[in-house]
């Protein structure tokens, strides 16, 4: 970062070359190579040679540091020339650059708050948010902006985890409400790549949520370590007996000693992998530093971190060496309002932001334009998302349980309309017919959603111009007349409420009813300024605020908002995301609340929205079982296009059979009256479902005792849907049409001046006989006995055989006579026949429909021939045991079918598709088995097609997160997007950041292209070193033989010419 700012500098200030003096030499350390670097990523076998004392001392002493002053040379050193820029500290232009500064933190806070650490990229058109003057905010997004934004929201599958009650790996007791909430804290900064403090008041247990972020690291995040912890001496041992206490399972190993002890714990006790935690003190720190720096830690945790406070010290340089992903401090002692002690751990934390200090002196040097108080007021605040702060008498009292409630209500005549129209637009995906698209149906669910908030989120829907703020605003949306009549009961208790919505236009409508009504209100969402932000809680919060209502979107509000002084939070449309919805309800829920906190979550009923909640709390509940037993990537399940169909099908039938509004006028009592029944009812449900049912959102159908998700009303809507296309095809509403029928025959008859004969070509009659396909697999004689009944049937009717029109006249009347006497030589089937052929009839797949086969075929296409256990999941309603049966008469009579060779070129193909993902898999497999770190050492085999946009630290992380993921996956390349949105070393990577999916696939596509070749190539040279070596083990001596065999006469030789 130094580097970056001394370019900046070099642009704008003179530069001139001079004599470098004597003095000014100054012997460089050699830089690293790059094969030291790779062998520097892996933690190294500990060399008993490193841990010698270091020429430091034990305490901390100041090193002097030159200070620039205004019109002062600067020198800077390069290998062959020495540089001098005249800096010139000019107040106007330092002013400017502590603005830049806090506008980079402000990014920086909201993007934590909104849960997405990855900013946009600087040439992306980003609203720069609304005025903090009060006015009318209504209208700042379009309906296609938002849109997009909700397609965006609905595809993110990696969130983090939020913790709910004590973690399952704390052993040595609970951890209080308060200390969870830390836990999460800690958790949201760690899944953000950002660093933090947690400055809790000295006893409330800053050791113990620290060690509970080291365990979830080590059992939910499946990270092994190493970390580090840096302690006083004192409380060292303290450390050690607290990780033994709380989470044994941490293998924690503790540095001190002499230098002979410290040898022996690092050959005996720091061998890679076989520690996960190394606790230490600061002296040992200095002291050990050459062992330090050569491991990359996981986590770096620094207690009493005020020892850092002068960036001048030697324990402050030597930390700031330490190679770490994360880093943590803590301190239980108040931030003091002297700034350049707080640069020092602003620096440590986040050194790209923070990086010269003589910059950020000059910047509070500045008190023409912003006095020392206004300074300190922003930097507090701006150090507040990474920054944690309770103390004793915040949390000395209990929090109350939360109370949540669901509500339902009905639709408006108008919303019903609105929901066919949509529904209608795409009916063909509804019912199966057309091509079902993952995209297409994430749209249909947005659109649904958005008709279920309210009708006017669609442009055109609201009547007008001119538009008038009125009763049809509440009147036209059942979710709006519901709040209406809770808000007013509320009121009259004295409660004050949150309003969450994922939707940022419908904050919009929101801020239209609070001013009809007359409700006091503040707002926040994505576009709120960070200022403004702040000023909005502080007025929510203040004694005696008379503000009623806080409309929040619901991923803006972050951790870092508290708004206990609510004690009823809405959720009006919950987030696909359950883990949202939990934050959101502890905006209001946390330390500090000291009533009862109810939560009332609005659904509208017979629509998506019930899908939509039942699989977020299935979803909730799976988190926690998953999660427990450490399998992260399970819990992060992406939603599939059947579920999508399912949502979208629920309800349809009912929107279509009427067209009047379905909002009851009972009272809010008896509405909530009905909703604790209906959730009690659900969670009832929920509570007897296992993990297997929860997995799959599916349910056993084969328990009787088992609930189901889809059972809903008396209904089961899964087995409705499986039964057959006819059994789920959602009817539309029917339409007049203007029927014109003979139009084509009339012109028909005018041009060639008479009727025209439309009867068919004549068929030979046939009997009604059962239905039968050859999919089915009958056998041979049932067809053999079907062909007698037909000919006895013609005969018995008088039927003459025809002669077929598409052969010679000649060989058309052969084929008449045959026919003709297989007709006059049948006889009828006799009583044993009959009774034959009726025993046949039972033998063939009887249940095997065509859209079985379809299936089966697909399926085998999709697996393979041989994977009979995932073909049986593609087959609906038929076991294992009956689809093992099935495909193995159908590999023996596949010939049998009208159309086999089709049907096999068909499985064929994905049979070839399947070997090919293998040998890709396999090839990445070898690949990346060759590296022990092959997120940092891996190379690729450019050659000289070495493009010229990626560069090798990208390519390899897609290869080996690529590997990571499973390249076959559906879903790949949009985690694999994501994972780069959130890798650390792409933060300030636009161009990688801002690929899309397809433009990522094609690259690891080319990538993988050059890896097989590679692999190709090393295959054939290990074949052929092989055959040498068996080449020249043949050719080599024979072995002596024994005596005996010596003197065995051998054969007689050859007479020779």
């Amino acid at each position: 970062m130094s580097q970056k700012s001394d370019t900046a500098k070099s642009d704008e200030l003179p530069e001139m070359e001079v004599d470098e003096p004597e003095h000014d030499k100054v012997e460089e350390e050699p830089m690293e190579t790059e094969e030291q670097e790779d062998q520097g990523i892996i933690e190294p076998k500990p060399k008993v040679e490193d841990i010698k004392d270091e020429d430091y001392g034990d305490e901390d002493i100041d090193i002097p540091v030159t200070k620039k002053k205004q019109g002062e040379i600067f020198v800077k050193k390069n290998d062959k020339k020495t540089v001098c820029f005249l800096v010139t500290l000019d107040p106007e232009e330092s002013y400017n650059k502590f603005l830049k500064l806090l506008q980079k933190t402000e990014t920086m806070a909201r993007c934590l708050d909104a849960g997405d650490a990855a900013p946009q990229a600087p040439n992306s058109p980003v609203k720069t948010g609304r005025p903090s003057a009060q006015g009318d905010h209504r209208h700042r997004m379009t309906e296609k902006e938002e849109d997009e934004e909700l397609m965006q929201q609905s595809k993110k599958t990696d969130t983090v985890f939020t913790f709910q009650k004590s973690p399952w790996y704390i052993t040595g007791g609970q951890l209080r409400d308060y200390q969870i909430r830390g836990l999460n804290w800690m958790v949201q900064l760690q899944h953000n790549s950002i660093n933090g403090i947690l400055a809790d008041e000295m006893g409330l247990g800053k050791t113990l949520q620290t060690i509970s972020l080291l365990g979830y690291m080590k059992h939910v995040r499946q990270t092994n370590g190493p970390f580090l912890v840096i302690v006083p001496k004192s409380t060292l041992q303290n450390w050690m007996n607290e990780f033994q206490q709380w989470c044994p399972t941490i293998r924690a190993v503790c540095l001190i000693g002499t230098e002979e002890e410290r040898k022996i714990i690092v050959s005996e006790q720091l061998a890679p992998g076989t520690y996960d935690v190394l606790v230490t003190s600061f002296e040992m720190v200095l002291r050990c530093m050459a062992f330090l720096k050569k491991i990359t830690w996981k986590y770096t945790v620094i207690d009493e971190a005020h020892r850092i406070k002068n960036e001048n010290s030697k324990l402050a340089l030597c930390v700031r060496q330490l190679k770490s992903k994360h880093r943590l401090l803590l301190t239980g002692t108040p931030l003091q309002n002297n700034l350049h002690e707080l640069w020092a751990l602003l620096n440590f934390l986040m050194p790209e932001m923070f990086s010269n200090s003589e910059d950020f002196d000059s910047w509070l040097a500045t008190s023409d334009k912003m006095n020392t108080e206004e300074i300190v007021k922003r930097l507090h605040r701006i150090l507040q998302p990474f920054l944690l702060r309770r103390i004793k008498a915040d949390v000395e009292k209990s929090l109350l349980p939360k109370k949540e409630l669901k509500v339902y209500v009905g639709l408006s005549k108008m919303q019903r309309e609105w929901y066919s129209k949509i529904l209608l637009k795409d009916i063909d995906v509804v019912n199966g017919a057309g091509k079902i698209e993952k995209a297409r149906l994430q749209n249909i669910l947005m659109h649904l959603r958005k008709c279920c908030n309210h009708p006017y989120l669609f442009d055109g829907a609201e009547p007008g111009p001119p538009y008038t703020t009125d009763e049809h605003l509440i009147n036209n949306c059942g979710k709006m007349v519901l709040l209406d009549k809770l808000l007013k009961r509320l009121k009259e208790q004295g409660s004050r409420v949150l309003i969450f919505s994922s939707m940022t236009r419908l904050l919009d409508m929101l801020e239209d009813y609070c001013w009809f009504r007359g409700h006091e209100y503040c707002r926040l969402d994505g576009q709120t300024a960070h200022e403004d932000r702040q000023n909005a809680i502080n007025a929510y919060n203040a004694e005696g605020s008379t503000k009623f209502i806080f409309m929040l979107t619901t991923r803006a509000g972050g951790l870092g908002i508290n708004l206990a002084t609510a004690d009823v939070v809405i959720i009006y449309d919950s987030d696909w995301n359950p883990q949202c919805d939990l934050q959101a309800m502890d905006r209001a829920h946390r330390i500090g609340q000291k009533k009862q906190v109810r939560v009332f979550r609005l659904i509208t009923e017979s629509t998506v929205e019930e899908r939509i909640i039942e699989r977020a709390e299935m979803k909730l509940r799976l988190d926690n079982v998953v999660i427990q037993q450490g399998r992260l990537s399970e819990a992060q399940k992406a939603l599939g296009k059947d579920d999508m169909l399912t949502m979208i099908r629920h309800g349809a039938d009912t929107i279509f059979a009427g067209k009047d509004s379905t909002i009851t006028d009972e009272d809010i009592d008896s509405i909530l009256k009905r909703g604790e029944e209906r959730t009690k009812e659900m969670n009832e449900k929920l509570d007897k479902l296992g993990e297997s049912s929860l997995r799959n959102f599916t349910l056993d159908t084969n328990n009787a005792d088992s609930a189901s998700i889809y059972a809903w009303q008396g209904e089961d809507y899964k087995q409705k849907q499986k039964a057959s296309v006819a059994d789920y095809w959602i009817e539309p509403p029917k339409r007049e049409r203007k029927a014109n029928y003979h139009v084509d025959l009339y012109f028909r008859e005018a041009m060639k001046g008479g009727p025209v004969d439309n009867s068919k070509s004549q068929k030979a009659p046939r009997p009604k006989l059962p239905t039968v396909y050859d999919f089915q697999f009958f056998p041979k004689r049932l067809f053999e006995l079907f062909d007698r009944e037909i000919y006895s049937f013609r005969k018995q009717i008088n039927y003459q055989a025809q002669k077929p029109t598409d052969v010679s006249p000649k060989e058309a009347e052969k084929v008449q006579k045959e026919e003709q006497k297989k007709i006059d030589d049948s006889v009828p089937l006799t009583e044993d026949e009959i009774i034959e052929r009726d025993e046949l009839l039972t033998q063939g797949f009887t249940e095997w429909t065509r859209r079985d086969f379809t299936a089966f075929v697909k399926a085998s296409e999709k697996y393979g021939r041989t994977d009979l256990d995932a073909i049986a999941t593609e087959v609906e309603n038929k076991t294992k045991e009956e689809v093992v049966e099935y495909a193995n008469v159908f590999w023996e009579n596949i010939e049998d079918l009208t159309d086999h060779e089709k049907i096999l070129a068909q499985i064929e193909r994905g049979e070839q598709r399947i070997e090919k993902r293998q040998a890709v898999k396999q090839a990445l497999d070898r690949k990346v088995a060759k590296y022990k770190a092959p997120f940092h050492q891996l190379r690729l085999p450019y050659g000289g097609n070495k493009c010229k946009n990626y560069n090798e630290e990208e390519d390899r992380f897609l290869i080996c997160r690529l590997h990571e993921l499973g390249f076959d996956n559906e879903n790949v390349y949009d985690e694999l997007r994501e994972s780069i949105r959130t890798a650390p070393q792409f933060r300030f990577d636009w161009f990688i950041k801002s690929r899309t999916p397809l433009e990522l696939q094609r690259r690891c596509q080319a990538l993988i292209a050059m890896i097989e070749k590679e692999m190709e190539r090393e295959l054939l040279e290990e074949k052929e070193k092989n055959k040498r070596g068996k080449k020249s083990a043949t050719t080599a001596p024979a072995k002596p033989t024994s005596s005996a065999t010596r003197n065995k006469p051998g054969p007689k030789p050859k007479n020779r010419k």
